[in-house]
């Protein structure tokens, strides 16, 4: 099967691509894993997007992008990018056993949470340790859960587990959060939250399920065991961009290396939103990424393939 322009990652980056791509005359494909709308797809509330003022779910946002690119033409199929070559003219993906080409390749493909790497974590995954609040909030109700980080994200999640949880309580290894103020304000003045201080996460304990936690004071040293239900872990991000291999470069953390137009070092593959190298990651830089990387790669194939 093969494409003008291939898209791997349906977040809001890939989904703004299709839209741009089809729209623009290409025979466009959009291969998602998931669900539509990536990390933004799972968020409660989305209230810095222009064009709702009164905030919109990161759900209903993204379906609304879905359904303006499949509008325009773009095919959006289900399937999960095992590996790539992008030495030819034509670029080959491979999804399981199916084989796509296209002329012209964007990476979109997001980041994922970043796990806190401690005993418990992995063998307790979805039985009390989540990385969705959203997704898996109201397994909580009545309950007493933990969030670990502090930024926008971790307080973001913080405040949506209160409509569940009796007790939600943020564990950050510093003295004050990084989130931006109104949301910090908000947090302070919600009863059901409590703020653990200089305090790290050394295991995560229960047999089944999450009993407890074990945290450490980073100051004093001192380590302690508490009852907890859940926890919620919001540390950071890490680009999703192991199916790569060395198709194209990738900086010290995994992020893809692009020129100002989104260009990799591969031609014609480019890469939108949170899986490349840059200063900020929001819905709206996405959207705008995943606009310019469908424009970049409209005039790489003009210029290759329609002489």
């Amino acid at each position: 099967m093969s494409y003008d322009l291939i898209i791997i990652g349906g977040g809001p980056a890939g989904l703004t691509a299709g839209l741009y791509g089809a729209r623009g005359g290409l025979n466009t494909l959009i291969i998602e894993r998931g669900a539509p709308g990536g990390q933004a797809g799972q968020t409660d509330r989305i209230e810095n997007y222009p064009g709702f003022p009164e905030g919109i779910s990161g759900l209903d946002l993204a379906f609304k992008f879905a359904e303006q690119a499949e509008r325009h033409g773009a095919r959006l199929e289900m399937g999960t990018v095992e590996k790539v070559d992008f030495t030819g003219e034509l670029k080959r993906v491979w999804t399981g056993e199916t084989e796509y080409t296209g002329r012209a390749v964007i990476i979109a493909t997001g980041s994922s949470p970043r796990p806190l790497q401690v005993p418990g974590e992995e063998t307790l995954r979805g039985r009390g340790v989540s990385y969705c609040a959203t997704c898996d909030g109201a397994f909580f109700r009545g309950k007493k859960v933990a969030v670990v980080g502090g930024g926008d994200s971790a307080v973001e999640e913080a405040l949506f587990l209160t409509r569940f949880a009796d007790q939600v309580t943020i564990i950050h290894r510093r003295d004050k959060l990084r989130a931006i103020q109104v949301l910090q304000k908000r947090a302070q003045e919600n009863p059901k939250i409590n703020f653990y201080w200089n305090t790290v996460v050394e295991a995560i304990l229960g047999e089944n399920k999450v009993e407890a936690l074990r945290l450490k004071d980073v100051v004093s040293g001192a380590v302690r065991e508490e009852p907890f239900d859940g926890i919620f872990i919001f540390i950071g991000l890490k680009p999703n961009t192991e199916f790569l291999g060395d198709a194209v470069t990738l900086d010290e953390n995994g992020y893809i290396v692009t020129r100002e137009d989104l260009a990799t070092s591969a031609p014609g593959v480019f890469a939108a939103g949170d899986v490349r190298a840059k200063a900020f990651r929001q819905v709206a830089t996405a959207v705008g990424d995943g606009a310019a990387a469908a424009m970049a790669a409209q005039k790489y194939l003009a210029e290759m393939f329609l002489k």
